[in-house]
């Protein structure tokens, strides 16, 4: 299952040279929601806002799109 997060106004981030910010998105393959999240916070700590699936997060939003993928 594809897993999808973003940040929030104050939360920038910097991961193998790519920055991760408001407008970016991180997808996380997970078997499940829960290991998504333990990725997610093992990865970023606290820093980061929601939480998406497929069919709930609207790119609109996000003009940078899906700037790194990570596997739980």
């Amino acid at each position: 299952m594809r897993h999808y997060f973003t940040f929030g106004q104050d939360h920038t981030h910097r991961v193998n040279n790519v920055t991760l910010d408001k407008d970016s998105v991180v997808e996380i393959v997970a078997d499940n929601q829960a290991s998504a999240r333990c990725k997610m916070f093992d990865t970023f700590d606290a820093k980061w806002a929601m939480q998406y699936t497929e069919d709930t997060l609207d790119m609109r939003y996000f003009p940078r799109g899906v700037v790194l993928t990570l596997r739980a």
